[in-house]
């Protein structure tokens, strides 16, 4: 990481080149789920690394330059997000008690209709439920669960504690889960209706 730094700051166009294609994609998916449009995300994403251009020579390497660099990303997302009004700053504490402890723990993701795995429907049912969720779940879940960040560095990005992340992330899960099921279940009844529907009766002397 510090010979890529070095790189960097050398102003060195090959070693941005290689860092922006590694990357961008990932900030423009990340970005996108805070903003409207996906030409929003893209702006966010070219925001982005102009600040790493004009910050490199302040970053002090605490952190991984990855994660440096998305927690740029994502504070300029949640600062567009909020611009455009579309963050969702009250949380639904319903499924909590007064000591943060489920009410009714969610069940195991797996335990979705066998014909939703692996469809395009779920998935774009999950995208639509952590579209609406909450700023600080929706980046949770996204960086966790969408883009497979380690736990570690999610908390270095958003800067916040173990618990914190641990609560955020049962929340997103159960609230994304809750969202799949409300769809899913009238799909599964129907199919249950149709399985149940008794069979057409062979006309009488037919072979």
């Amino acid at each position: 990481m510090e010979r890529l730094v070095d790189q960097l700051r050398a102003g060195d166009e090959s070693a941005f080149s290689e860092l922006v294609e590694r990357m961008h994609p990932q900030i423009v998916r990340i970005a996108r789920r805070f903003v409207q449009s996906d030409a929003t995300a893209e702006d966010i994403a070219q925001d982005t690394w102009q600040a790493v251009i004009s910050g490199i020579h302040a970053f002090e390497g605490r952190s991984a330059l990855s994660t440096w660099i998305l927690q740029i990303a994502i504070n300029r997302a949640k600062s567009r997000g909020v611009r455009d009004q579309r963050m969702r700053p009250v949380d639904d504490e319903s499924q909590f008690n007064i000591l943060d402890q489920w009410r009714n723990p969610p069940g195991a993701w797996d335990a979705l209709p066998e014909t939703m795995v692996a469809n395009r429907e779920l998935a774009r049912l999950v995208a639509a439920a952590i579209d609406e969720l909450p700023e600080q779940q929706k980046a949770v879940i996204s960086l966790r669960d969408v883009e497979g960040i380690d736990s570690r560095e999610v908390r270095e990005i958003l800067q916040i504690s173990e618990e914190n992340q641990r609560v955020l992330l049962h929340r997103a899960r159960n609230k994304v889960r809750s969202a799949i099921e409300a769809a899913v279940q009238p799909m599964a009844n129907r199919q249950s209706h149709s399985s149940a529907a008794p069979s057409a009766t062979t006309p009488a002397g037919s072979r």
